[in-house]
């Protein structure tokens, strides 16, 4: 994890766009470069390092000598780096694995290079010899990036909005500034003069598709034997375990985040169980954020037990809770509801790891929900299809919503997050699987992955088979959930005149209720007029909702209600 940040075309001084990039400085607090462009004096490249992988020769931007006309920013990880090297006989000239996108583009062009990465990426990639800038961002968007593009061909990268909002042009102030799509690469064309000239936009990678790059994965092709649940339980978990593993590439401490559900406990005891094959010397730290006694802190505790990790509890404070509400919609660059509501924990467990541990590489159970059809509302889907149909488009929206939260809420404290339910052969494995086999069945949401691992021994039944929680709700006490604590305070702040004119004050996704209120007001105060960075708010489908949260659902019922 990092922070990049470009500029192509500046009509000012570089050194003061320079302080637009010091925005994402959280994002690689161990170094930070500044590098004009041989050639091009408004041209300049800023990259902020977390050094995770070859500490001595990882800075950026990425220069060998073998192809000195090619500059590389980039933020991930390219797991498949040492298979690409011997799939092609590259030479490397450094540890980094993001040192491939070079020699792969060198051989067959951006094309072939973005479809052949097995990991999460952003990256500008500038050819000087073929005066060409490349922009790409992986399948599902876990890492950031963020564009702006004036009419006159100025040209703003960063791995955040927040590094390119206050860039000074002779146009305007600062143009459109969007975030790059996921799944996608840009060609665009390098004038003489440093301006550019968007040439394509190109989709490399829908999540259905069987990547390009399992031809050279480290599971071989799968028994073929049709859609035999036995055969496609085993499947699942192979593919879950090669996810966990591939992502175990690292040279600082990693951690996991465990909630006590379904998704993270499965990260965990699988991240465990590879960390002791792999004779990695140190206990695995999990972390758990909650209020005194609330069901994700004892749910948590039972998984650490049983898997045997070094485990932390983080206390949610009520008011530091509260009072985090700003720095958190800072960070996440958004005004959606729910995913502020889940980021407020996540932020501050976060926190704790950055200070008290020494784990900076965190696994996490992120994309799970969107893939196995977690969410509570999937009970009610019409059928199977149209149910498969929603599993898609979260997968295709994540970048808005979950991952938007994981990456900022984690970044902003200066950790890397490993998110294995979204590796791109687990992903499409799955969802070339049946409608019908994918749906909840028995009252049981993410029935078929619960199956896949039930004869595991992994986790103890009762976790395996937990409900789900809404978030706001697992981190609760059982005396007051944190979602009604955060109602109260919120009723407070906000008046019934402003809701009621919500509407003219703020047109685009106008405010419904007094929390959304709070939070377009503190958004706006930062993100003046971005509104449009989010599409529409996170909604359950099938059901008349006018809150996104799971416990205003018939099915739901959590222990508060018990």
């Amino acid at each position: 994890m990092c922070g990049i940040w470009a500029l192509f075309g500046s009509d000012e001084c570089l050194s003061v766009q320079c302080l637009s990039a010091m925005k994402i400085a959280h994002r690689g607090p161990d170094a930070f470069r500044f590098e004009n462009v041989n050639g091009f004096t408004n041209c300049c490249f800023g990259f902020h390092r977390l050094a995770v992988v070859d500490q001595l020769y990882g800075m950026q931007p990425i220069r060998v000598k073998k192809f000195p006309y090619l500059w590389l920013c980039y933020n991930g990880e390219i797991y498949n780096f040492k298979q690409l090297q011997k799939q092609f006989g590259f030479d490397y000239q450094t540890l980094v694995d993001g040192e491939v996108i070079l020699h792969l583009y060198n051989r067959g062009g951006i094309e072939q290079t973005a479809s052949m990465l097995d990991g999460v990426f952003a990256f500008i990639l500038l050819d000087t010899a073929n005066r060409k800038v490349f922009l790409a961002r992986d399948t599902y968007g876990v890492r950031p990036l963020f564009k702006v593009l004036t009419d006159d061909g100025f040209l703003g990268v960063c791995s955040e909005a927040k590094g390119l909002i206050n860039l000074k042009h002779s146009t305007s102030l600062c143009s459109k500034v969007e975030p790059f799509l996921p799944g996608h690469y840009e060609v665009l064309d390098l004038k003489p003069s440093g301006k550019v000239a968007s040439v394509e936009l190109v989709k490399f990678h829908s999540c259905k598709d069987e990547p390009l790059h399992a031809v050279c994965d480290t599971v071989e092709a799968l028994p073929s034997a049709g859609f035999d649940l036995e055969t496609v339980k085993s499947n699942i978990r192979i593919l879950f375990e090669n996810a966990v593993r591939k992502r175990l590439m690292a040279h600082r401490r990693i951690g996991c985040l465990l909630s006590g559900g379904l998704d993270s406990s499965l990260v965990a005891a699988v991240l465990l169980k590879l960390m002791k094959e792999i004779n990695i010397n140190y206990p695995l730290q999990t972390f758990a954020i909650g209020m005194e006694n609330s069901p994700d802190l004892l749910a948590a505790r039972k998984v650490a037990a049983h898997i045997g990790s070094e485990h932390h509890e983080v206390i949610l404070n009520t008011e530091e809770g509260i009072q985090a509400i700003e720095e958190v919609i800072f960070s996440l660059e958004t005004y959606d509801i729910t995913t502020i509501r889940a980021s407020i924990g996540m932020y501050l467990v976060s926190k704790y790891i950055r200070k008290k541990t020494d784990s900076v590489v965190i696994f996490s159970g992120e994309g799970s929900d969107e893939l196995t059809q977690g969410y509570i509302y999937f009970h009610k889907a019409p059928s199977p299809e149209e149910a498969a149909e929603e599993s898609e488009r979260l997968l295709k929206e994540l970048y808005l919503f979950d991952v938007l939260r994981a990456d900022r809420t984690t970044a902003a404290h200066g950790l890397e997050l490993r998110v294995p339910f979204l590796d791109h052969r687990f992903t499409s494995y799955y969802l070339s699987l049946p409608a019908e086999l994918r749906i909840p069945k028995n009252g049981i949401e993410k029935y078929l992955l619960r199956l896949s691992f039930e004869d595991s021994n992994l986790l103890p039944k009762e976790i395996l088979w937990r409900p789900k929680e809404a978030f706001s709700d697992g981190i609760a006490s059982v005396k007051k959930s944190w979602f009604s604590i955060l109602q109260d305070y919120i009723d407070q702040q906000v008046d019934d005149l402003l809701l009621e004119k919500a509407a003219e004050k703020y047109p685009f996704n106008p405010p419904k209720t007094k929390e959304s209120y709070y939070y377009r007001q503190i958004f706006e105060k930062h993100y003046s007029g971005r509104s449009s960075w989010l599409p529409h708010y996170w909604m359950p489908r099938w059901v008349k909702a006018t809150d996104p949260s799971a416990r205003t659902l018939k099915h739901y019922k959590s222990a508060t209600q018990e």
